[in-house]
């Protein structure tokens, strides 16, 4: 007996979902195994890249990226993206041509064997239980980035719930002009349809990621936090708007 569109679609569904778990506990043990032998993590993160390419592929999601000339190979930057759905982390996993560690909530490296493998992947936790941690949090995540440790950022901290750019939060400011590197404006396109928020229906649709010009924090001070955020937010919109394609602002 055929399945009709929806219960294909729910299938499908379910098909990406185990591949998500299938392809994590696969290659969860060689990234902790391969961050031994490599302490910078970049072994891991070619692991991880492979990860983001298999869900992708069991998706049915394909990627194009426009103006990766744009990021700074061999030099370390903080790059913002918009975040709209989970398929926003595989996409940059496997399709950003840099080596970069995520920046991420302390209590995700808490999870069991998941922790450990961002643990030993070098990623870069936040602990924003107060404020005083929070700051320590900054100092040594921008002492890693001043050593030559790129990072991707959400400045909006989670979601969009409707596909829309958000207002940002300002920590990813304050650690790039802690760190004096450029900001590099990332837009993604697509992953909405994809699979949006609070929904676990997935969707084969076409991706861009739009990497726009680096913005440079050479002499700014935590004064000009609020405009260097301004500056970026205004810099993904103008690339979410391009076209006139997958505009949600």
């Amino acid at each position: 007996m055929a399945l009709n569109p929806g219960g294909f679609a729910v299938l499908r569904s379910v098909v990406v979902h185990l591949n998500v778990l299938m392809a994590f506990f696969t290659l969860a043990y060689p990234r902790v195994v391969l961050s031994i032998f490599d302490r910078s993590g970049d072994l891991a993160h070619k692991v991880a890249r492979l990860w983001g390419r298999w869900i992708l592929a069991s998706a049915g999601v394909r990627v194009r990226v426009r103006g990766r000339e744009k990021l700074l190979q061999g030099r370390p930057q903080v790059v913002f993206s918009n975040h709209c759905s989970y398929f926003d982390v595989y996409c940059l996993l496997a399709h950003l041509p840099i080596q970069f560690r995520w920046l991420a909530k302390e209590e995700l490296f808490r999870i069991p064997l998941f922790g450990k493998a961002m643990e030993y992947g070098g990623y870069l936790p936040i602990d924003r239980s107060n404020p005083r941690r929070a700051h320590r949090s900054v100092i040594a995540a921008a002492e890693r980035i001043r050593a030559g440790t790129s990072i991707v950022i959400f400045p909006e901290g989670t979601r969009s719930p409707d596909g829309r750019l958000q207002e940002f939060k300002s920590g990813g400011a304050i650690l790039a002009i802690r760190a004096q590197v450029p900001v590099v404006p990332i837009a993604i396109l697509g992953t909405y349809e994809v699979m949006p928020k609070g929904s676990l229906r997935v969707r084969p649709r076409p991706v861009e990621i739009r990497v726009g010009e680096p913005i440079s924090t050479e002499g700014l001070s935590q004064r000009d936090r609020e405009d260097l955020l301004r500056r970026a937010r205004q810099s993904i919109l103008k690339l979410m708007e391009e076209d006139g394609v997958g505009v949600r602002t």
